[in-house]
């Protein structure tokens, strides 16, 4: 019984220091995180990613308008999102749920239902979120570079739908922006330029 308490203590010890051993330092989450922004937003984007209990924290506050979402060194690949600050009661809420254990879908449902009520605060206008991602080779946690990044852009309409903004509901040709979740609170343009 002894022996099999201090093997689980051991064990949970390993799990622990191997955790914190994956974590990143907070320079150069910092570093890939911003690679999703503007190059002229990078410098004053406040930056979101985790400490070295793999918990998420605030890495840096910022000075513009731009939320940056360092790489989650628990998933496989690099992703990094930077999106408008008034997209964050959305997107913190969506974590939330997520936290908790909800499917896309119960989130997506949830945060209809509590934007409609007003429970959720929703941008008043246009709100851009990018997104900058690599293949795991591709990625040095190290040092925060990455190679051969593909960058993608979605811009948050609340309620927008394919008549009010002319989009089509799938994309039509390399690149073309389309319409996704049209009539809800999610609705967002998606703009997926070719992949070299």
């Amino acid at each position: 019984m002894k022996k099999t308490l201090i093997t689980a203590v051991l064990a949970l010890v390993s799990a622990g220091a191997f955790a914190q051993a994956n974590v990143p330092s907070s320079e150069a989450q910092i570093k890939g995180a911003v690679l999703a922004a503007p190059s002229d937003k990078r410098a004053g984007a406040t930056v979101f990613g985790y400490n070295a209990k793999g918990e998420f924290v605030q890495l840096r506050k910022g000075t513009n308008e731009m939320v940056c979402l360092a790489d989650d060194p628990n998933q496989k690949g690099f992703s990094t999102a930077c999106y408008h600050q008034d997209l964050e009661p959305f997107m913190a809420r969506g974590r939330e749920l997520r936290k908790a254990g909800k499917s896309n879908q119960e989130i997506f449902e949830m945060r209809e239902q509590e934007a409609k009520s007003g429970k959720l605060a929703m941008p008043k206008q246009a709100s851009t979120l990018f997104v900058y991602a690599a293949p795991e080779e591709n990625y040095d946690s190290s040092t925060g570079e990455v190679k051969e990044g593909y960058l993608r852009y979605v811009v948050y309409i609340p309620y927008a739908t394919a008549e009010s903004t002319g989009l089509p509901l799938k994309p039509q040709a390399p690149a073309m922006p389309w319409i996704m979740h049209p009539g809800t609170h999610g609705a967002h343009i998606m703009i997926n330029p070719p992949q070299q």
